[in-house]
C-alpha cells in the first residue's frame, strides 16, 4: 500500500505540473499533503513524537531553506558581480586567445565550466551567448559547433557541481560532504562535458550549419572595450575562492586532528555559507570598488539580482517539504527496506527516478529534489553507499532528455534560430549524452572510492 502511495504521488505530481500547468511549488505542497493524508498522518501534531502533516511541511521547508537561501543569495550576487564587471568576458577572451580560433569550441566548453560555477544555467547562457555570436560571425563557424560546447559546460556544472542550488540541496538531503562532492563532480564532469560539448558539437555542427540570427545577434554583440575588463587572474581567483575553501575543508577532515584549532578554522572557512560570503565580499572589491564602481552601484546590482531567485528557492523548499513528509509518514523507511532486500544499487535507483521525473516534468530541480527525497532513506540503511556519488547520480539523472516541456529547450531554440527538430537533434541529444556519460563515469569512480 505504501509503495502504491509513492507511485500515485509521483504520477499526481507529474500530472499537476504537466497537464494542470500548476506551479511546481504549489504542486509539490499539494502532493505532500496528499501523501500525508493517504498514509494516515495527523493533520496537526498533538504529540511531539508523531509529527502532523503541516508540521512536517514546515520543518522540511525550513530545514532546507534555512541553509540554502543564504547560499543561493550569495552565489547570485557573486555571479552578478562577475557579469557586470566584464569578468566573464575576460575569461572567455583569454581562453579563446590561448586555444586559437581552430580550437575555439574547446575554449567555449572550458569558459562555460568555469563561469558556470557561481551562476545559474540561464544566467551563464545569457552572459556568454554574445561571445558565441561574435566568434561565429568572425570565423564563419557554425553557431551549433560553438553553442553546443557552451551549453554542455553550463549544463554539467548546473546539474552536478555545488554550490548550484539543486546540487547543494541534494548534498543536504543525502548528508554528503560538500568538498568531496565538488572534487568528484569535477572528475566526472570534465570528461562528460568534453563528450557532450566539443566532441558531439563538432560532429553535429557539420550536419546542422546555423548562422547568427540577425536581430538578436545585432543586439547582443556589442562588447566592452578590452581596457575596461578586469584581469584574467583576478576574475578566476574571485570565482574559484569558494571552491578552494570548500575543498580545503574536506582535505582538513582527512588529515587534521578533529580536536585541533587548525581543523576548526578550515571547517569554518570551508562551510558553503562562509566560503561564498568571503568570495562575494571579495568580489565587491576585486570586481567592484577596484574597477571604479561606487557603493550605490554595487548595492543596486546586489539588490536587483535577488528577485529572479524567488521561484527557484520556493521549488527547492517545497521539495524539502515533500521529502520530509515522505520520511515522517514511514514511506521512506518502507522503500529503504524494499530496496535493501532487492539489492538495487542506490546510485542506479537515484539516477533512474530523477530521469523519469525529468522527462515528465522538464524540471531538473524538481526531479533532483524528488529523487533525493525518495532515495535518501535507502542510502541511510544500505551499507557502503558513497553519498557524494549518490548526489552526482541524482544530478545526472535530472538532466536527461530535455524536450518541449523544458523552458531551456525553447531558450536554446530561439537563441540559435533552430527548428524544433534541430533543437531535439542538438540540445536534447547533448543533455542525454551528459546524463548517460556522467552515470558511466560515476559507476567507474565508485570502483575506486
Amino acid at each position: 500500500m505504501l509503495l502504491l502511495i509513492v507511485f500515485a504521488a509521483i504520477v499526481a505530481l507529474l500530472l499537476l505540473i504537466t497537464v494542470a500547468k500548476l506551479n511546481p511549488f504549489v504542486a509539490l505542497i499539494v502532493t505532500a499533503i496528499g501523501v500525508g493524508l493517504a498514509t494516515g498522518m495527523p493533520l496537526i501534531s498533538t504529540n511531539p513524537e508523531v509529527p502532523g502533516i503541516i508540521d512536517s511541511i514546515k520543518a522540511g521547508m525550513g530545514n532546507t531553506l534555512g541553509f540554502l537561501a543564504i547560499v543561493l543569495a550569495l552565489g547570485t550576487m557573486l555571479g552578478k558581480m562577475m557579469a557586470e564587471s566584464g569578468g566573464a568576458e575576460r575569461i572567455a577572451n583569454t581562453l579563446i586567445a590561448k586555444f586559437g580560433e581552430k580550437n575555439v569550441h574547446w575554449a567555449m566548453m572550458f569558459v562555460a565550466f568555469i563561469v558556470g560555477i557561481p551562476v545559474f544555467f540561464q544566467v551563464g547562457f545569457v552572459l556568454l551567448i554574445p561571445l558565441v555570436f561574435t566568434i561565429a560571425r568572425r570565423t564563419g563557424v557554425s553557431l551549433v559547433s560553438l553553442g553546443v560546447p557552451l551549453v554542455a559546460g553550463l549544463s554539467v556544472v548546473h546539474g552536478l557541481v555545488p554550490p548550484h542550488p539543486a546540487a547543494m540541496a541534494a548534498v543536504g538531503i543525502f548528508k554528503a560532504d560538500v568538498g568531496m562532492t565538488i572534487l568528484y563532480s569535477i572528475i566526472v564532469g570534465l570528461p562528460t562535458a568534453i563528450l557532450a560539448g566539443p566532441v558531439y558539437g563538432k560532429w553535429i555542427g557539420k550536419r546542422i550549419h546555423k548562422t547568427v540570427p540577425k536581430e538578436i545577434g545585432d543586439q547582443l554583440t556589442e562588447q566592452k572595450d578590452e581596457k575596461e575588463l578586469p584581469g584574467f587572474l583576478n576574475t578566476v581567483i574571485t570565482v574559484l575562492i569558494p571552491v578552494f575553501l570548500m575543498l580545503s575543508a574536506s582535505i582538513a577532515e582527512l588529515f587534521l586532528s578533529k580536536e585541533s584549532t587548525a581543523f576548526e578554522v578550515f571547517r569554518f572557512l570551508g562551510d558553503p555559507v562562509v566560503a561564498l560570503l568571503i568570495a562575494t565580499v571579495y568580489s565587491f572589491f576585486s570586481l567592484g570598488f577596484f574597477r571604479g564602481m561606487n557603493r550605490d552601484k554595487i548595492l543596486k546590482l546586489t539588490n536587483d539580482c535577488l528577485a529572479p531567485t524567488a521561484t527557484i528557492l520556493l521549488v527547492i523548499g517545497a521539495g524539502g517539504a515533500f521529502n520530509k513528509v515522505l520520511l515522517d509518514s514511514g514511506i521512506g523507511d518502507y522503500i529503504a527496506q524494499l530496496a535493501q532486500e532487492s539489492n538495487v544499487s542506490p546510485i542506479l535507483l537515484a539516477w533512474g527516478i530523477a530521469a523519469m521525473i525529468r522527462v515528465a516534468t522538464g524540471s531538473a530541480t524538481v526531479s533532483m529534489m524528488t529523487a533525493a527525497g525518495i532515495v535518501a532513506p535507502i542510502a541511510a540503511v544500505v551499507p557502503g553507499v558513497n553519498l557524494e556519488l549518490l548526489v552526482l547520480a541524482t544530478g545526472a539523472g535530472s538532466l536527461i532528455l530535455s524536450h518541449v516541456n523544458d523552458s531551456g529547450f525553447w531558450m536554446i531554440k530561439e537563441y540559435f534560430g533552430m527548428t524544433v527538430k534541430e533543437t531535439l537533434q542538438t540540445w536534447t541529444v547533448l543533455e542525454t549524452i551528459i546524463s548517460v556519460a556522467a552515470l558511466v563515469f560515476i559507476l567507474l569512480l565508485s570502483m575506486f572510492v
